[in-house]
């Protein structure tokens, strides 16, 4: 009796094994299959350039106040947060920027970089505006701000403060959220007329099988 009852046990073990297998395998292809679906916001965002490489700026432009030779850049872009926002594009360096404008005494100068982002980022998918740069020849004690509305009129601002537009574009919106950064298992319906994707049905078929094999190892197992 024993050695029957340590038998059935070890059956169990491994049905529970198989079963713990089978959860994993349909987790896996779930994932795979359906990621999940990210909210990000349609912006303009303020970044500031070491020397080395574009840096999320830690204040807005109206609290910022940058040196003489600062180079400063805004893109307009799709992103979640800070963290995964996108930088601006195109050169980067202040000598190249302001050769045109000459140094005055009690001036600063500082350059920017206008990235307009991709027809991806546009709302409706328009064609944006080429990148831009632009020297600013500005007070001591001038701001961000300041700089941006001299090389790059007309800005609009929503009543927080926030930048909405850049020489006017986007032409509305601002700060909107945007849904639909990932793939959802309704937008793969979606793109193969209605019904889940081939490769989703590939995936749960394996598992299936895979199931009916351990299940049927486990029965062959107990008839002994």
């Amino acid at each position: 009796m024993t050695v029957r009852r340590d038998a059935r046990a070890a059956v169990r073990r491994r049905a529970a094994a198989a079963a713990g297998a089978l959860l994993a395998s349909v987790a896996a292809v779930v994932a795979v299959a359906c990621p999940a679906q990210a909210t990000g916001y349609r912006y303009w965002s303020f970044w500031e350039h070491g020397g080395t490489g574009w840096t999320f700026a830690q204040t807005g432009p109206a609290s910022a106040t940058p040196a003489d030779g600062a180079v400063e850049g805004w893109r307009f872009a799709v992103s979640a947060d800070s963290s995964a926002a996108v930088t601006p594009r195109g050169t980067a360096a202040f000598a190249a920027i302001c050769a045109g404008t000459p140094a005055a005494r009690g001036r600063k100068r500082v350059a920017l970089v206008v990235d307009y982002g991709t027809a991806a980022d546009a709302d409706g998918g328009t064609a944006p505006p080429r990148e831009r740069t632009g020297c600013a020849s500005l007070a001591p004690d001038a701001t961000a701000a300041d700089a941006l509305a001299a090389v790059a009129k007309p800005l609009r601002y929503d009543s927080s403060g926030l930048v909405c537009a850049i020489s006017g574009y986007p032409a509305a919106g601002c700060g909107e959220q945007v849904s639909g950064h990932g793939t959802t298992a309704a937008a793969a319906a979606g793109r193969h007329g209605g019904s889940p994707s081939v490769g989703l049905y590939a995936g749960i078929g394996v598992v299936v099988v895979l199931g009916a094999a351990a299940g049927w190892q486990v029965r062959r197992r107990r008839e002994r």
